[in-house]
């Protein structure tokens, strides 16, 4: 994948205001890689007592981006830097070969978390469903069954199979949140 497709889909979705994207997931999930992927620029590491927190700025969007569970977050998903602002979206990097029922089960809890958080009722939420191209990967419908997304109905959601290594699926990605930012900023005109 080129970068200049995410030129194309960056270009499209960041000639708004300023978005907001919150990037998260446990950790080793490929948050990080994904970001590198984008070559969006470098990361800024925003110091924090309890957790590591990196943002990078593009074109008008903050992506922030830590890891989730076992670090003692608990309902502090929103970072001080951020208190003011409307969160656009949140994307959530899966593991999609991390068999481990308590890995898979964390990740579950510490998404519902977030689904509660009254500062994100109306964020979009993009899952990337990463390392799909090892071959122990589990499907997209296994992956949405376990992370239980069906009963996150009244949000706009999508499931996407990627490889955060190759960019695989990464531009669908993208392309489907930039659609979504975009409509929502038609109807508030």
């Amino acid at each position: 994948m080129g970068l200049s497709n995410f030129s194309k889909i960056f270009g499209k979705l960041f000639s708004k205001n300023d978005i907001h994207i919150l990037v998260l997931g446990l950790d080793a999930a490929g948050k990080t890689t994904i970001l590198k992927k984008l070559n969006l620029g470098e990361a800024i590491a925003i110091p924090n007592i309890d957790f590591h927190i990196e943002m990078v700025e593009h074109k008008g969007i903050k992506f922030l981006e830590w890891d989730l569970g076992g670090c003692g977050i608990r309902h502090q998903f929103i970072p001080q830097c951020l208190n003011s602002q409307i969160i656009d979206a949140i994307i959530y990097v899966v593991d999609s070969c991390d068999q481990d029922p308590f890995r898979i089960q964390d990740s579950k809890v510490q998404l519902q978390k977030l689904m509660t958080e009254d500062r994100l009722q109306d964020a979009a939420l993009l899952v990337f469903a990463n390392k799909q191209d090892l071959p122990k990967a589990m499907s997209l419908s296994d992956l949405s069954e376990k992370l239980e997304l069906n009963s996150y109905i009244n949000r706009e959601q999508h499931i996407q199979a990627c490889s955060a290594k190759t960019g695989e699926g990464l531009q669908q990605g993208f392309e489907w949140l930039s659609t979504i930012i975009n409509e929502r900023y038609k109807r508030t005109k």
